[in-house]
């Protein structure tokens, strides 16, 4: 573990917000101030590949990290694209339900909630399309 992998980690566990590489290399900047994007981003796939934070590929445009591995879910605003965490788990079975109904071999999940953040239905935001994502009930990220 390098000191810069470390304080990348440390960084990422100390937020709830879901950061993309951009966000979290402006906050690792504050205490390496020579470290590169680069470093940033390569060090973010090594820390997910060993298992240590999680990639998330959500149906946003950015990819973005989390800092907490434990089994859970994540919803995200179809308007702003802000990431939360749900605090449930998936349900029980829901594996076990797909490899029943596909011929896939089922090696996990990930399950995204979408919708609009309190922010977003403060400001009164709405698209047609954001309506539309949100009642069509798209889903694919984020539970294991």
């Amino acid at each position: 573990m390098t000191r810069q992998r470390r304080v990348i980690l440390e960084e990422l566990r100390k937020l709830r917000s879901h950061p993309t590489a951009d966000e979290l290399y402006e906050l690792v900047r504050e205490q390496l101030p020579r470290i590169s994007l680069g470093t940033v981003y390569r060090n973010l796939e090594i820390l997910s590949q060993c298992g240590l934070i999680q990639k998330l590929e959500l149906g946003g445009p950015q990819r973005r990290f989390d800092g907490n591995v434990a089994e859970h879910c994540h919803v995200r605003c179809t308007r702003c694209g802000r990431v939360a965490d749900v605090a449930m788990a998936p349900p029980a079975g829901l594996d076990e339900s797909a490899r029943a109904a596909s011929d896939y071999e089922i090696v996990g999940h990930r399950l995204e909630f979408v919708g609009l953040c309190p922010q977003c239905q403060a400001a009164g935001i709405r698209s047609s399309n954001d309506a539309a994502e949100v009642e069509g009930g798209s889903s694919g990220s984020e539970a294991g």
